[in-house]
């Protein structure tokens, strides 16, 4: 049995989808109700909220190996309660989705300090585990989508700052690796990125490839980049972002690593290839 946290999110939905028919999965959501269309045959779907040690106990019994991906950098009580709570219900193995700026020194952000600190408690948890350390995801830039749809307008921060943002599908494929086969994968923490850095204006470049039309890069300024980030994050981590998105003009986001390549026997998705697969989204209605 594999349990899976974030399975209505990216990483988690993708990874259910990928193990779903191959594996018994238990998919651990808030509010079961949102999950219930991933139920199937050898999936079943129970209710448990972090931050509810003893649901979360209940829960984990009979599962080998978990996913765990959390979501509010202002508690570690989420990760500290899950991995308590695995211990004790005899999982053995789990993977950690964090993130890669936790190797870089020169990033002191909150969000990133909270992923180093939930890295350490996976450590210390007594459990094998496996840490993903992703690059931003490519489908980030599907929050484009509406404007690109009504005024065929790209409005981003740091037009020009290269990042070698990584497909979501990969970083899947390589949480499920560590799922299905824990002892070929314990005590690694992967660095996982797309195959070339890219910037918000090729981005803009390809999409409009794609579409058959022009598209529009806008230069947001730092006081509008803030003001959309306050209006999705409390203050704390909108400045957490704010950061991030500094560092990544600096060009400190650009490196590639060759873990995806060497993990999955084939190169990792570029952006061409994600923006296809999504150009839906995108179209005119």
């Amino acid at each position: 049995m594999i349990a899976l946290t974030g399975a209505t999110g990216t990483v988690g939905g993708l990874v259910t989808r990928q193990l779903s028919g191959t594996a018994p999965l238990r998919l651990l959501a808030r509010a079961p109700d949102r999950a219930a269309h991933l139920a199937g045959e050898h999936t079943e779907v129970v209710g448990a909220d972090l931050g509810d040690p003893a649901g979360l106990r209940r829960a984990l019994t009979g599962v080998r190996a978990a996913l765990l991906v959390t979501a509010d950098p202002l508690t570690h009580d989420h990760d500290r309660n899950f991995l308590t709570a695995a211990r004790e219900a005899g999982v053995r193995h789990v993977v950690k989705l964090t993130t890669l700026s936790v190797t870089e020194p020169d990033a002191v952000d909150l969000v990133t300090g909270w992923q180093r600190g939930n890295e350490d408690l996976v450590r210390a948890s007594g459990l094998t585990w496996t840490l993903l350390r992703p690059r931003a995801f490519m489908s980030n830039t599907l929050g484009w989508a509406s404007s690109v749809r009504a005024e065929g307008v790209v409005r981003a921060a740091h037009g020009t700052a290269p990042t070698a943002a990584i497909d979501p599908q990969d970083i899947a494929a390589v949480a499920a690796a560590a799922l299905t086969a824990p002892e070929e994968h314990a005590g690694r923490a992967y660095a996982l990125t797309g195959p070339e850095p890219v910037t918000p204006v090729e981005q803009t470049r390809v999409l409009g490839e794609l579409l058959g039309r022009p598209l529009r890069f806008v230069e947001l300024t730092e006081q509008q980049l803030r003001a959309g980030l306050l209006r999705r994050y409390p203050e704390p981590v909108a400045g957490a972002l704010l950061e991030s998105a500094a560092r990544s003009r600096r060009g400190t986001k650009a490196a590639v690593e060759p873990t995806v390549a060497r993990l999955l026997g084939r190169p990792g998705r570029g952006y061409r290839d994600w923006a296809a697969a999504h150009l839906p989204a995108f179209r005119e209605a």
